[in-house]
């Protein structure tokens, strides 16, 4: 594989497993070092950094709720105290529940909004204030949901919709400082949490591999490869793109 983020250093949000595992092991295989954050599950965040480090790759795990503004702060300065100025920042941590109109509660959108949203306005701020000063790349993985909109989804959907106008305002607000902002748009991947939540299986996979024109559910590896386009210099040029990588269902 060549080696096109040789001397990065990239901080991947949610990262112990699913999506974000995927996308750290792409980043380090490509030459980054990678900061895995996580929030609860530090054996499976050190068995991230361990596979890394196995493969001749560099990378440490850096603990931190982002929903939470004090472990914001932590999580970025202990990027920077062991890896160094950020280059790359995939804001990937987010959490999907599913409820119809009636049995949303101020809970249930809290939840959702503070960490999603929220949570990723807070680490992106106090990240580029840590950045390398010749710029680098900020890639949100939002969803496939915010222009599907399915059905008894009406909260992750808004948080994801608000991930996609956000990476718009952003990749014009950071273009001075050279830091690109871009989001990628995954479909149904099959993760721990998809398979935990019972959706790897039944009317819900089925309905979306009919729905989907090449017919079938995703891999991490195929979000993972976007997001390692976006942070490296073969996308110098663009910013402010929402990567649909979604079997062409939309």
């Amino acid at each position: 594989m060549t080696k096109r983020l040789e001397g990065k250093v990239a901080l991947v949000t949610g990262a112990s497993k699913g999506i974000g595992a995927a996308i750290a092991a792409r980043l380090a295989a490509e030459g980054a070092a990678v900061a895995v954050n996580y929030s609860a599950s530090k054996e499976a965040a050190d068995r991230v950094v361990a596979a890394i480090i196995a493969k001749g790759g560099k990378a440490v795990a850096v603990r931190g709720n982002l929903a939470d503004a004090n472990d914001v702060k932590s999580v970025v300065a202990g990027t920077v105290e062991a890896l160094g100025a950020i280059d790359i920042l995939v804001n990937n941590a987010g959490i999907y529940e599913f409820a119809p109109l009636e049995a949303i509660t101020a809970e249930h959108f809290h939840k959702h909004f503070d960490l999603n949203v929220l949570g990723l306005l807070l680490i992106s701020g106090e990240a580029v204030r840590h950045f390398n000063p010749n710029g680098g790349s900020i890639i949100n993985i939002s969803s496939g949901v915010s222009t599907i909109a399915p059905a008894n989804t009406a909260v992750y959907t808004a948080t994801k919709a608000s991930v996609d106008a956000i990476s718009a305002v952003l990749s014009k607000e950071l273009a001075p400082r050279k830091i690109r902002v871009n989001a990628v748009n995954p479909g149904m991947i099959v993760t721990e949490g998809v398979v935990s939540a019972g959706l790897h299986e039944g009317d819900m996979r089925d309905w979306i591999e009919s729905a989907t024109p090449l017919g079938r559910v995703g891999k991490v590896e195929e979000i993972a490869a976007a997001v390692a386009f976006f942070a490296s210099d073969d996308a110098s040029y663009v910013t402010g793109e929402t990567l649909h990588v979604a079997g062409g269902l939309r």
